[in-house]
């Protein structure tokens, strides 16, 4: 017997749904086999043709759907010239077959619980009829509370989720922000929420090639993740100054348009510090570049956050301040508990940057009072879900004070988030943090270790 599991994202802008997908890939491959005694095989479904470059687990596979593209007026088709109606009926065929034919144990949807325009609910329909365990996985920040309640009326409201979803994986740190207590997840889904922490230590990166960005040490790291909308932050960094000693690596990600990405080249052929700048749009292993770079500054997506907080490199997020609030949140919550510094988008400027830089790169900065780990209980989450493993119930519960019955499959079985439920602001204080995170259960040598067989 082996474990099928399909994880889907509509990745309609950028590529952090499907990077967030990819990791739990990884850690599923690296772990239920352990819990369970069973292989694990996948399909991750995309909407992003750039998602398949990162690799996956032996086993697994990408399905790219046709894409959507978010614009001011809403969705619409990215490349193709059909309607919307027939974009969406095309997507929601192709994903129903491709689940239909993988007939998977586990369903893992990233974010949106219904898709693009609902094309997952004949899907969700079908996997119901044939008691797949579906996870609707979040990330820790989604918007303002007034924001989120309007998202999930659009959709009919949490509790059209909660019929077809048994648990939410939020992908943070309840003591850094708690989207339970802001009233972003609302009751219907926050009595089978469980955080997993951040998807930080042991995030799954590529082996270097000849064609991987590389800089003499030291050198600082600027990047924009998929740069759709990064062009004014990866400006501002190609004119900035470069500490002394120091090369300025800048991604501009395969998503900057064009003209945006020649602009940053000019600028950074103009600077003083031409000869210490490096401007490219891709890398493959930006785990390890932020990881061995003297700082790095970022705006606030999650997936890029996240490769940050796995290491100790001074950190300056400027999160984007259009569409959605969730990036300044993130910032926000971060820099209390003192793990990032921020600069609002409204305040950035090259100047801004090089001072920044200049101090930056004299200091390291010490994260572990901020749970880390996520990547390390999912195997132990899934294999609980799915009733399989005498160890996988413990592993789901590592670090959890207490026990609630789970709404789905009754008192018998329990969550392990008490504390989600509790009435905490979503920004914490510094010393509450501390308490809640001061010892996190793997190293991050560890987890990168335990991930490195599953890495191709």
């Amino acid at each position: 017997m082996s474990i099928t599991a399909v994880l889907y994202s509509h990745d309609s802008v950028g590529l952090g749904h499907a990077r967030r997908n990819r990791a739990l890939a990884h850690a599923l491959a690296a772990d239920l086999p352990r819990l369970t005694g069973q292989p694990v095989r996948g399909l991750l479904i995309a909407g992003h043709p750039d998602a398949t470059a990162d690799s996956l687990p032996e086993g697994w596979d990408w399905l790219v759907l046709p894409g959507f593209t978010s614009t001011p007026q809403g969705y619409a088709s990215r490349s193709l010239d059909v309607s919307n109606e027939r974009l969406s009926a095309l997507r929601s065929s192709t994903a129903a077959a491709a689940i239909k034919a993988m007939d998977p144990d586990l369903f893992i949807a990233d974010r949106h619980p219904f898709g693009v325009g609902g094309e997952l609910l004949d899907s969700l329909r079908w996997l119901h009829s044939q008691g797949t365990r579906c996870v609707l996985g979040m990330r820790e920040v989604l918007d303002t509370p007034a924001a989120a309640r309007k998202e999930w009326d659009r959709i009919g409201g949490a509790s059209a989720a909660a019929a077809f979803y048994h648990a939410v994986w939020v992908y943070g740190d309840p003591s850094v922000y708690n989207p339970i207590s802001s009233g972003e997840i609302p009751a219907p889904l926050a009595t089978r929420t469980r955080f997993t922490g951040y998807l930080s230590h042991g995030r799954p990166t590529d082996e270097l090639t000849d064609a991987s960005v590389r800089a003499p040490k030291p050198y600082v790291l600027s990047m924009v993740g998929g740069g759709s909308d990064g062009g004014r932050l990866a400006l501002a960094a190609a004119r900035a100054q470069v500490p002394a000693g120091h090369r300025h690596i800048i991604l501009t990600g395969p998503q900057m348009p064009p003209a945006d990405h020649d602009r940053v080249q000019r600028a950074a052929a103009a600077s003083p510090d031409s000869g210490s700048v490096q401007v490219t749009r891709l890398a493959p292993h930006v785990p390890q570049l932020v990881r061995e770079a003297a700082a790095v500054v970022s705006m606030a997506g999650y997936n890029s956050t996240a490769e940050i907080m796995a290491t100790t490199t001074p950190a300056l997020l400027v999160p984007r301040a259009t569409r959605r609030a969730e990036q300044p949140r993130r910032a926000r919550a971060l820099a209390a508990v003192g793990a990032v510094d921020t600069l609002p988008a409204e305040e950035l400027t090259a100047q801004a940057l090089s001072r920044w830089l200049a101090d930056a790169v004299t200091r390291r900065c010490d994260r572990s009072a901020v749970d880390l780990d996520g990547l390390a209980r999912i195997g132990g989450l899934a294999a609980a879900e799915l009733g399989l493993g005498p160890a996988a119930r413990r592993c789901a519960r590592a670090g959890s004070p207490a026990e609630r019955p789970d709404p789905v499959r009754g008192p018998e079985w329990a969550s392990s988030q008490d504390h989600v439920l509790t009435a905490a602001p979503p920004y914490p204080s510094p010393a509450h943090a501390a308490a809640r995170c001061a010892a996190t259960p793997l190293s991050p040598s560890a987890a990168e270790t335990r991930f490195d067989s599953h890495v191709r």
